[in-house]
């Protein structure tokens, strides 16, 4: 039995019918029927809290809310010690930034409980397969030639809950200054 747990992500529409389409080829029990979940993102707080209140909330829209859109380019395709493929953002700084404050906001979520050390020493990325699927490096890059290198925008910070057969959104806020 699978027990959920909480993100906020940015979503990366751009890449999302590639990256659903491994989701849908390797883990098919973890593919959203929320048409609104975006199985394409860069992690900025995993895990995050599972019932967060309104003033978490709040919060989180504050964070949301301080920074500007911005644009970065997905280009490359790189893989981590474990077998992770990846694509990193450039630059990065940006998601870093994003990591940084919502780590300051909410310290008893460690960035992915800590396992990769500090929030200076993460690599923002759009995780897009693994070694363990059979994928290689070359493959993978072979495989997105149609969709990378790509210029996306970031434009929104999301509350995704992942539980295999449960994946959903729960909350999005805009990112600048609301209206």
């Amino acid at each position: 039995m699978s027990v959920g747990h909480s993100v906020l992500v940015v979503p990366v529409p751009e890449l999302e019918h590639a990256v659903r389409a491994h989701w849908e080829r390797h883990e098919p029990t973890w593919v959203s029927s929320d048409p609104e979940f975006t199985h394409a993102h860069i992690t900025v707080l995993a895990p995050w809290l599972a019932a967060p209140t309104p003033a978490e909330l709040d919060a989180v829209a504050a964070i949301a809310g301080a920074v500007p859109p911005f644009g970065y380019d997905l280009a490359d395709v790189a893989e981590f010690p474990d077998g992770t493929l990846h694509t990193p953002p450039v630059p990065g700084a940006p998601f870093l930034a994003l990591t940084r404050a919502a780590f300051t906001a909410f310290p008893d979520c460690a960035p992915y409980d800590g396992q990769f050390g500090t929030v200076d020493d993460l690599v923002p990325h759009l995780t897009l397969d693994h070694r363990l699927t059979g994928a290689t490096l070359a493959s993978t890059s072979t495989a997105l030639d149609a969709v990378l290198p790509r210029r996306c925008r970031a434009e929104r910070l999301e509350w995704h809950w992942y539980d295999e057969g449960g994946c959903a959104l729960r909350a999005r806020w805009p990112l600048g200054p609301g209206p």
